[in-house]
């Protein structure tokens, strides 16, 4: 099959897609006859052909999506004005410790935190899709530990916790936003 063509349907796949797809799904609509070298040079030429464009593609933990760039997204939301969920300090300082230390238990977060976890606290982040148990740790009572999940990822934006910020930067904007 013709690259362009290859191109073309990969581009009209992720255009219709409402979540990220991963190299595999991608690689089916051709019977795996695209190797994934190929795909991957596909998709980063795509990817340069949409660098001015308002939308770009991106490669997240679960796949490759379309989204629309930051800059736009202010007027897009006055098509729908939407208020974001407001997370209490609490969650926040929960995901943060689990999102940086993962796998934690529910005693390393209370350890960290220095008060007790709220059950709502964590029930709230698993429902979200935010984070899960990935196992128990080997000792007495054996308690559940807790990591961040793919959706964490694709929510934020990212591939990897490796790509979340340095926690130096992250404390400086939280003493940054005190101030004021």
């Amino acid at each position: 099959m013709e690259p362009s063509l290859v191109k073309k349907v990969l581009e009209a796949a992720l255009l219709a897609a409402r979540e990220p797809m991963t190299p595999l799904e991608l690689r089916k609509m051709f019977d795996d006859e695209l190797s994934t070298d190929t795909l991957r040079k596909l998709l980063d030429q795509l990817r340069a052909e949409y660098a001015k464009r308002p939308v770009e593609l991106i490669q997240l933990a679960s796949g490759w999506r379309f989204r629309t760039r930051a800059e736009y997204l202010p007027y897009l939301e006055r098509l729908n004005p939407e208020k974001p969920p407001k997370y209490s300090r609490a969650m926040l300082e929960t995901l943060a410790i689990i999102a940086y230390r993962q796998p934690v238990t529910r005693g390393d977060i209370e350890e960290i935190r220095g008060v007790a976890v709220n059950s709502n606290v964590v029930k709230t982040l698993e429902e979200r899709g935010w984070i899960d148990v990935v196992g128990h740790r080997e000792t007495p009572g054996r308690p559940a530990l807790f990591a961040t999940t793919k959706q964490f990822l694709d929510d934020l934006g990212l591939r990897s916790v490796s790509e979340l910020p340095p926690l130096e930067q992250i404390s400086q904007t939280l003493e940054l936003n005190h101030e004021k």
